[in-house]
């Protein structure tokens, strides 16, 4: 007697994110980075930069919200770009791929969009496979590994100086 193969799980679906989700979306926050999360480098940065919704994405499962990233509007010195973060998916369904879809999402929106490039603070061998390369003359707020501050151009932009409101 064959076995029936499995079929593969849904692909979650992603949607733009709405104001409606904010609750839902700050307690995966929460779940996904534990409390010290709103002490990150990356914080200092959503605390001047102007959201950009039309470029913040959710992802779905079952009706759930499964993860969320978001994007914020910033300079690089006098060069535009946007700022990806934070990317987070519930922790049970980590390693599954929701993270990566959000992230192609969000930067395939900022690139239609018209944006120079996509600057983020993240593991480089997880964003390299998009993309993603050093920006190490990016200066962020506060503390933070520089190996860690991250890019992926759209354009020839040069990406140094101060991270600060667009």
């Amino acid at each position: 007697m064959s076995a029936e193969p499995c079929a593969p799980p849904p692909a979650p679906v992603l949607t733009p994110e709405d104001p409606a989700d904010a609750a839902l979306i700050e307690a995966l926050l929460d779940r996904a980075f534990g409390p010290g999360r709103l002490a990150k480098s990356s914080e200092r940065v959503r605390e001047f930069a102007d959201f950009a919704p039309e470029l913040s994405f959710c992802a779905r499962e079952d009706g759930r919200l499964a993860g969320v990233v978001r994007m914020w509007r910033v300079n690089v010195g006098e060069t535009p770009v946007v700022f990806l973060g934070p990317l987070a998916v519930e922790p049970e369904l980590q390693s599954g791929g929701v993270g990566g879809l959000l992230v192609q999402r969000a930067c395939a929106a900022a690139k239609a969009a018209g944006e120079a490039a996509v600057l983020l603070v993240g593991d480089p061998p997880y964003f390299a496979r998009f993309g993603f390369e050093g920006a190490p003359d990016a200066v962020m707020p506060g503390p933070v590994d520089r190996a860690r501050v991250l890019a992926l151009r759209f354009a020839d932009v040069a990406l140094s100086g101060p991270v600060r409101p667009r």
